[in-house]
């Protein structure tokens, strides 16, 4: 009996899911400002969720930790290396050194790298309506930016959260190919395996034995409360990355494509609203405007493609 559906339920489950990475996005500036690098964030946190999965994999489809054959583990590799830990790593580090919610924007663009390889790569056709959205999402960002006052963003964060929309594309990439094979894997063990490879992959580059544990001991402020970094952690892996992955695979149960899309397009706008009530970044009018406007493009340019 196919499941009935509720939009309803569908846009509460997902708006819950973007406001805990919103919240996140502060959480784990925050933790970065202990002076701990971002490449030890990166690994704790795919690492920890990767341990999460298993035990969920394991007890509601132990089938699933099988890798069929050599195609499917060379492309559960590309997504978890290239995909997750890029994706992960570079964001850490825009958000160390660019506002939360401008970090975000520009990650966000990630659907119109997709369309790109699409077009000039696969050679697929692409509606004019995307076009004109990447054209407003690339005036949105002259917005951001303020490139007629000079540029005044941090030339490091700018790439490197371009570097994340870049790994975020590959994700998408990957991902959708390995849910198009012949006998599709669920996205479940797919992200589980995506975290996998990504923790594996820190393990050799950070052996674990080097890890700053004694990070954990410190405390930190998040408004007028005060958090000791351990649980800062905990709410990173547990809040902030299994549980809305979670919300948002319960929540495209329910939704279209477009209405998914619609509904994630509010993570950068409430990561800006948190980042400005706890961390005090505050956003010009141009940037607000420009943020909005590159948001709009990618919106456009997704409902197209779709």
């Amino acid at each position: 009996m196919s499941q009935i559906k509720s939009p309803l339920k569908g846009y509460l489950f997902y708006l819950l899911a973007a406001s805990m990475w919103s919240v996140n996005g502060t959480v784990s500036k925050t933790l970065l400002a202990t002076g701990i690098d971002a490449t030890r964030l990166s690994q704790l946190r795919v690492s920890a969720a990767f341990l999460i999965m298993v035990i969920v994999v394991l007890v509601t489809r132990r089938h699933a930790f099988k890798i069929r054959n050599r195609e499917e583990f060379k492309l559960l590799l590309l997504y978890g290396v290239l995909g997750v830990t890029m994706t992960q790593w570079l964001y850490f580090i825009a958000i160390e050194l660019l506002p939360v919610g401008i970090a975000l924007v520009i990650e966000f663009t990630a659907p119109l790298m997709v369309a790109m390889w699409v077009k000039f790569v696969w050679s697929h056709h692409i509606p004019k309506l995307t076009w004109l959205g990447l054209a407003i999402a690339i005036t949105g960002l002259i917005l951001v930016t303020e490139v007629w006052s000079g540029f005044q963003l941090n030339a490091l964060g700018v790439a490197s959260a371009a570097g994340a929309a870049a790994a975020l594309a590959i994700y998408f990439l990957v991902g959708e190919k390995i849910l198009h094979q012949e006998n599709p894997r669920d996205t479940i063990s797919m992200t589980m395996w995506g975290f996998g490879f990504a923790s594996f992959f820190w393990a050799i580059w950070q052996p674990w034995w080097t890890f700053p544990w004694n990070f954990l001991e410190g405390q930190g402020q998040l408004a007028d409360f005060s958090f000791s970094y351990s649980s800062m952690s905990i709410w990173m892996i547990v809040m902030g990355t299994a549980v809305p992955f979670w919300l948002v695979l319960e929540a495209i149960k329910h939704l279209s494509a477009q209405q998914a899309s619609a509904t994630g397009m509010t993570e950068p706008i409430l990561a800006s609203i948190v980042a400005w009530i706890i961390l005090g970044e505050i956003l010009s009018g141009w940037q607000i405007v420009g943020g909005l406007v590159t948001l709009s493009g990618i919106l456009l340019a997704e409902y197209a493609r779709k």
